[in-house]
């Protein structure tokens, strides 16, 4: 059963949560401050986290920051204001998803499933795939070029994932929210350009991303 730790400091939220996970065989962990999910990460990997933004001691965005100095755990932040800007930031700090706050539990369950689903489409398979120095493996959804681990999210792997497995296509920033996100993703086409943004910082200081003016962006092996 997938394990779900939810870090929110709205202590009404988790008993009904954790029920109405159970009916979609949802396990849920639930801890009220940062400190408490810190503890609890030590010693545990969850395979997914919600994470809301306003919390005590620091806020959700800070929270993501430490999570992604040593994990690749997929996140998903809850945002009670639903700015874009707070969803922008999000993306920025290597979230993988967002949900604003009100919510209902089903659509929070949907957006959980659609990752727990990817992940284990991926785990499925034991294929290496290459592109230049790339190397991606594909159970692991790790990519490193000449052995250096490149220390990516779940986002930014799927984007690369994307990229590596069709040399030369271009994709517009909708076909890339599409195949990364699904169609029920609310998202905009900003957040494409943030996730292009961070792959290509990490890649440097090879030049395998090119972008497409007025279509979208490619990959392509850079010549010698």
């Amino acid at each position: 059963m997938p394990q779900i730790l939810l870090i929110d400091d709205d202590q009404e939220l988790a008993a009904p949560l954790s029920e109405y996970f159970s009916r979609y065989g949802l396990s849920l962990k639930s801890v009220i401050t940062p400190s408490h999910g810190f503890d609890y990460l030590r010693t545990s990997k969850p395979d997914l986290i919600v994470l809301d933004i306003m919390l005590p001691e620091m806020d959700g965005f800070e929270v993501c920051r430490q999570i992604r100095k040593s994990s690749d755990i997929p996140i998903l932040m809850l945002t009670a204001r639903g700015e874009v800007m707070d969803r922008v930031i999000g993306l920025e700090i290597g979230a993988d998803d967002y949900l604003s706050k009100p919510f209902e539990p089903r659509e929070l369950v949907a957006r959980i499933q659609n990752i727990l689903k990817r992940s284990l489409s991926h785990a499925t398979t034991s294929e290496i795939q290459e592109l230049g120095d790339i190397q991606l493996n594909q159970v692991q959804q790790s990519a490193s070029i000449n052995n250096r681990n490149l220390n990516l999210t779940h986002l930014e792997y799927l984007l690369l994932e994307l990229f590596v497995l069709h040399p030369g296509q271009v994709f517009s920033r909708d076909e890339i929210l599409t195949a990364i996100k699904g169609v029920e993703a609310d998202l905009y086409t900003r957040s494409v350009d943030i996730l292009v943004s961070r792959l290509r910082q990490k890649i440097q200081p090879l030049d395998y991303i090119k972008t497409v003016w007025g279509s979208g962006y490619r990959m392509v092996e850079p010549t010698q």
